[in-house]
């Protein structure tokens, strides 16, 4: 066996079959006592809120999985970088219901279930789209599949990341990306996998865990003032080929300063190259919405920006 074999026993239950994209309808979502439902969302631009698509997989007690999914009008413009990452434009939820409809027909469901969110996107999402809305946001039970597959995978740290895009790999699962019912369903699946990889029930997997004592954040370190791009401010996000430190010393020894969160002042986002990275990180949508108000950001992979720093031919 491998260290990167995901499957030490047996398999969770088979699963239902990837489904045609034909991005949801406007259904009844599955009822009956879940174990517990993974949710997703596609959104419209880089604002949080704007949900075009929400999409559940229930999982049933025998371990079967139900999916749903349906179109969302999110009342707002879309993005080309969105609709190219997941297919749904303006024309496709012209008679979709708005947020606070599918919100409303969702609910007793959600209310009734653990949730599990493939990251902390989602969760913002749907708070976002509420107080857009004018709508509490409902307190749900949240728990993420990224953080129960770092538990059960801590040898992909920095060997792809924990992404859906990398998991598919890894765990040989079969789904559309993008689509947020295939996702839903992907990131059941790998609260599935975790149960047998690591022989604890879901309970045990979401359970808060005692804090751990852990060394204190390393520094950034100080931008050299001589440097041939001092006044530019970086922010990286996503699983680099470099190790972030390394990538923060050529930064800061280029003159940058290298900052954890997307603000005004931010010059330069380096994104990795997990597409489920890019789709899922908030930073990147951060520094959307600033470019599309006029900040002058530039969004780049990490060879632009070993170049940037490094201009030297090998």
């Amino acid at each position: 066996m491998t260290p990167l074999d995901p499957l030490p026993g047996p398999p969770p239950k088979p699963q239902d079959t990837p489904r045609r994209r034909d991005f949801g309808h406007l259904g009844t979502p599955p009822e009956g006592d879940f174990r517990f439902v993974a949710l997703d969302v596609e959104t419209a631009c880089g604002d949080a809120g704007s949900i075009c698509q929400i999409g559940l997989a229930c999982v049933l007690p025998d371990n079967g999985i139900r999916t749903f999914s349906m179109l969302v009008n999110p009342g707002t413009r879309f993005d080309p970088f969105n609709i190219r990452l997941h297919g749904i434009g303006p024309g496709h939820v012209a008679d979709a219901p708005g947020f606070p409809q599918a919100l409303a027909l969702l609910l007793p469901l959600l209310r009734a279930h653990p949730l599990i969110q493939h990251s902390n996107f989602d969760r913002l999402a749907i708070q976002a789209a509420c107080r857009a809305h004018g709508i509490e946001p409902p307190a749900l039970r949240w728990s993420d599949s990224v953080a129960i597959a770092r538990r059960a995978w801590p040898e992909l740290k920095g060997n792809g990341g924990h992404g859906l895009a990398n998991l598919k790999r890894i765990l040989r699962l079969q789904f559309h990306h993008h689509d947020a019912g295939e996702d839903a369903r992907a990131a059941a699946l790998v609260v599935l996998h975790a149960e047998t990889r690591l022989a604890l029930p879901f309970e045990q997997l979401t359970a808060a865990r005692p804090a751990s004592r852990t060394r204190a954040a390393r520094p950034a370190p100080l931008a050299n003032p001589e440097g041939p791009l001092a006044g530019a401010v970086v922010v990286f996000t996503g699983t680099l080929g470099l190790p972030r430190d390394r990538a923060a010393e050529m930064a800061a020894r280029a003159g940058m300063e290298v900052a954890q969160g997307v603000t005004e002042r931010t010059t330069h986002l380096v994104v990795g190259p997990d597409p489920a990275t890019a789709l899922q990180s908030t930073k990147l949508r951060k520094a959307e919405q600033l470019r599309a108000a006029g900040y002058p950001i530039r969004i780049i992979d990490e060879s632009v920006f070993r170049a940037l720093v490094d201009p030297r031919p090998e």
